[in-house]
């Protein structure tokens, strides 16, 4: 029998997938509708946004909040990521107390072997993040993929911000066959333009303000590109960081966003996005921005 765990304000919270499934098969009818929202918890206004979205268009929505180890190359990052689950939990109770909550342990998610699968992504996993952290996405697809087995959802949400993981999502769903669909939703940010990230909660208050600059450099990437040829503007992103010694620019790309290959000359018919990765203090910020 399953055995929902609730808090005061009777949020469900379920730790082992076979309580969660055993729940989600008793409520579904039929023409049921599941949103689902995956996250690595440390929630904030742009995951938040997610889950409104899934309560708007579907009848039941689960969360998940899992902190997942294949998909982290550096042990320290892994070590240090945020874990508030009470916080998380409250965070949601604003929205709905209805939210469906999986919160569940490594054990429970890997059965013991706490090793990433293999995915062929058709070249989309070797660009960008895949380039500097190596097999980040076998990580993600492996936990997605047990997800998706897990919850079966109508509809499953991700932010923009994580771009290129959004278009692996969508071809992994494709190449397995997976019967979901994927919304990408908009890059919610800072009042100061930085990404909304949980590991914008490792920056001390001086670096979380400076962080914005990179945002505003992706603004100017953005007007710059309308004129200017792509080596020009990724030479002059460089020189821009060395301005700022608090920064280390790890990449800057523009790419493709259907293949993610960067750009060797334009074309009127293709969407392009710049990419960029900056470490903050050994911290990792990512951030992306349409062209067109």
């Amino acid at each position: 029998m399953f055995a929902p765990n609730f808090n005061k304000m009777t949020m469900q919270v379920f730790n082992k997938n076979i309580e969660l499934r055993e729940f989600l098969t008793s409520m579904k009818s039929k023409n049921s509708t599941v949103g689902f929202v995956p996250t690595m918890g440390a929630l904030h206004e742009g995951h938040l946004a997610l889950m409104s979205q899934s309560i708007q268009e579907n009848e039941f929505t689960v969360v998940s909040i899992f902190v997942n180890p294949t998909q982290f190359n550096n042990p320290e990052d892994l070590a240090k990521y945020p874990r508030t689950l009470e916080a998380d939990i409250e965070k949601m109770t604003t929205l709905s107390d209805k939210i469906i909550v999986f919160a569940p342990t490594v054990e429970d998610i890997y059965e013991g072997k706490t090793t990433a699968e293999s995915f062929d992504y058709d070249g989309l996993e070797h660009q960008m993040e895949g380039k500097f952290r190596p097999g980040h996405f076998d990580g993600v697809g492996t936990i997605v993929k047990r997800l998706f087995e897990i919850i079966t959802p109508t509809k499953a949400y991700f932010g923009e911000k994580d771009f290129q993981q959004l278009q692996i999502v969508k071809k992994l769903v494709a190449k397995n066959h997976i019967p979901v669909e994927i919304i990408g939703c908009p890059i919610h940010r800072e009042p100061s333009g930085l990404a909304m990230s949980s590991r914008n909660e490792r920056l001390s208050s001086t670096e979380r303000k400076e962080a914005a600059i990179i945002y505003t450099i992706l603004k100017e990437v953005k007007e710059k590109f309308q004129t200017q040829n792509t080596d020009l503007v990724e030479d002059w992103v460089k020189n821009e960081f060395k301005k700022y010694p608090l920064f280390e620019l790890e990449y800057f790309v523009i790419a493709d966003e259907s293949t993610l290959l960067p750009i060797t000359f334009k074309e009127k018919s293709k969407n392009y996005r710049a990419f960029i990765a900056v470490f903050v203090n050994n911290i990792r910020l990512i951030d992306t921005i349409t062209l067109n």
